[in-house]
């Protein structure tokens, strides 16, 4: 594993000027409402994060760390800006899109004001565990192969940029906050739940609007997600290697998938949609 990555601050591309499928990953509902669950909790999502590390960013005395803070601004404010965008589309299928995110900015107001700073550091730094853990391991299973290549693009695209950034969050959480293993282990078992039941409450929701939210939908959804080879179960090991005692994000995660969409992004000019392409048939 490499010991840190260049966090290039990109533009956040453009991909949503025309009218997408309702259905748009390989036309199945709950695969398609579970993704846009999902993305309806990156905006807020994303400047919660953003506030948890500018809290320490005047401590950071590590110039390279320092760069790293500022890098990580960026490029989750341009993940935020590009998911809204994404977002917006949902209101015109009668999504009650606002609603859902006074909500989730509801929650985020209260984990800041019932935790320390630390534990919301801590909270940050387990949810970009999540996140790298799903940006290494959805293409490697071929997840978006069939999704609509503007939206393969979007997700594509924040995964990589969650690889280079993955460290950020949990280096000022141990080096500038001193955060504990006990408010790590704590903070990322508090955010495992209330995200997945967030996600899961929001899918119900949006599956309900469709008229499709009976129980085999679900049975087969949750066998999809949780299900003997299902894609969670797939993703477990990366995901409980957050609790050893020695963690640190760059020792686990393969990195194919990342240089494949780094070099075709480069090569294209910055072309979302040629370098999300280019990562099929790629592996970790």
């Amino acid at each position: 594993m490499e010991d840190t990555l260049v966090i290039v601050p990109r533009q956040g591309p453009q991909l949503f000027d025309a009218q997408i499928p309702r259905y748009w990953l390989g036309g199945d509902p709950f695969k398609t409402r579970f993704f846009e669950a999902m993305s309806m909790t990156f905006p807020d999502g994303e400047r919660y994060f953003i506030d948890c590390v500018r809290r320490y960013r005047d401590q950071v005395a590590d110039p390279e760390l320092a760069a790293q803070v500022k890098a990580f601004i960026y490029q989750e404010g341009q993940h935020g800006m590009v998911h809204t965008q994404f977002n917006d589309r949902l209101r015109a299928q009668g999504i009650a899109v606002d609603r859902i995110l006074e909500f989730a900015r509801d929650k985020i107001e209260g984990f800041k004001r019932d935790f320390s700073p630390a534990f919301n550091l801590g909270k940050t730094a387990g949810a970009e565990h999540m996140t790298a853990m799903m940006a290494h391991g959805f293409f490697a299973t071929g997840l978006l192969n069939d999704a609509d290549p503007r939206v393969r693009a979007m997700f594509a695209w924040h995964a990589v940029e969650e690889i280079e950034h993955k460290a950020v969050a949990f280096d000022v959480y141990q080096k500038v906050a001193k955060g504990g293993y006990w408010t790590r282990v704590l903070s990322m078992l508090h955010t495992s739940l209330s995200f997945t039941l967030h996600v899961l409450l929001i899918t119900r929701y949006l599956l309900n609007v469709d008229g499709k939210g009976g129980f085999r939908a679900w049975l087969k959804g949750l066998w999809w997600l949780y299900g003997w080879g299902g894609l969670y179960p797939r993703l477990m090991a990366h995901y409980l290697a957050y609790f050893l005692p020695g963690f640190h994000p760059w020792k686990f995660g393969g990195m194919e998938v990342y240089h494949t969409w780094r070099q075709a992004y480069d090569r294209s000019g910055g072309d979302a949609i040629a370098a999300a392409d280019a990562t099929l048939g790629a592996r970790g």
